[in-house]
């Protein structure tokens, strides 16, 4: 089977890719358009297998697109390409409302145009499969509620707003179009091959280089966190084996606060790469200011996928987070390549104000 993969260079696409390159005989066409955060080294270890293929594409390109479509025809399409950092959609919404929602619109009009086209087997077996995020769902704060499937959204951040309204798209070309679509939803990711402006690798490395570990506010917001191999492994699995026409949320069940995440890496680290003043990593903890609308707790209910589908993840907290900083100990070189200039800009402003 093919499977074009759209921002396939990214943290999550990038274990998608590697999941099937190395566990299947399928084939795999990465669309990327290689923005500050996309990182081919991600998937250098698979990138010589004869069944993988890249194009540095926009999904806002649809010339691009129909000709892709035209040359890989691809049985499932698996859309991970998208802006992603809160952070960088309260500054600079515009970039999120063209990649998320115009770009989601160029590819579902690419893939209806292909799929339109196709013999009447091959459009029963095609899928469109779009990624997307818990963030869609709110603010569970002052409840001890989970998001389901059916959870009403109520964005909260101009990411997320851009995010739901791409999933809205995709539900509309199935009723509208009748497009075979399937939409995901999932709690924070966490893992190998994190770009270090998310929470986890940024404490991971700011530790190392001795520098401020960041927190907002007081550190009381919680998360879910899914260990991101175990992400990969639902996606393949809903792509291949879900419902057309369905959604399913994929967490982690690992509800933490953010302080004690924190906490928990410089635990770690005491123990794999102690300082040389001995003391603990928790002394480069700081409080900044909180950012607007900041929503204070997301907690997935995934027992869909597992009822209906059998997934479930292998990893727990404890165990994926030390595994994780272990990864960036062992990878520095990664890490070095991608500090670009651009990202190195951001970061000096990032908690300014």
């Amino acid at each position: 089977m093919k499977f074009l993969v759209t921002g396939g260079a990214g943290f999550i696409g990038s274990a998608v890719i590697r999941n099937i390159i190395e566990n299947t005989n399928n084939e795999v066409l990465n669309v990327d358009k290689l923005t500050y955060a996309g990182n081919l080294e991600s998937l250098k270890e698979i990138s010589q297998d004869s069944r993988y293929k890249f194009s540095q594409t926009d999904i806002c390109d649809r010339a691009a697109l129909d000709q892709l479509f035209e040359e890989f025809q691809p049985d499932f399409v698996m859309h991970l390409a998208a802006e992603s950092h809160v952070d960088r959609s309260i500054l600079g919404p515009g970039a999120f409302i063209e990649t998320n929602i115009v770009g989601t619109y160029q590819l579902l009009e690419a893939s209806r145009h292909y799929w339109s086209n196709l013999n009447k087997d091959r459009q029963e077996t095609f899928r469109f499969h779009h990624i997307s995020t818990d963030e869609v769902y709110g603010d569970l704060d002052g409840t001890d509620d989970l998001f389901t499937e059916d959870t009403s959204y109520a964005p909260s951040s101009p990411y997320s707003a851009s995010k739901a309204s791409s999933d809205h798209l995709v539900r509309a070309w199935h009723r509208t179009y009748g497009m075979p679509t399937i939409v995901t939803n999932c709690s924070n990711n966490y893992g190998p091959f994190h770009f270090p402006e998310k929470l986890i690798p940024l404490v991971i490395l700011n530790a190392l280089n001795g520098k401020e570990l960041p927190i907002y506010g007081k550190g009381e917001q919680i998360r879910d966190w899914l260990y991101v191999e175990d992400h990969a492994r639902a996606l393949y699995k809903v792509v291949t084996e879900g419902k057309v026409g369905e959604t399913y949320n994929i967490g982690g069940h690992n509800e933490k606060q953010n302080i004690e995440v924190v906490k928990t890496i410089c635990h770690i680290l005491d123990q794999l790469r102690p300082q040389e003043s001995h003391q603990s990593y928790e002394n480069l903890i700081t409080f900044v200011k909180d950012r607007p609308g900041h929503d204070l707790r997301y907690a997935i209910d995934a027992s869909k996928i597992y009822d209906e589908l059998g997934w479930k993840p292998l990893e727990t907290f404890e165990s994926g987070i030390r595994k994780t900083v272990e990864w960036y100990l062992n990878n520095q070189e990664w890490v070095d390549h991608i500090k670009s200039g651009e990202y190195q800009s951001w970061l000096n402003q990032q908690y300014k104000g």
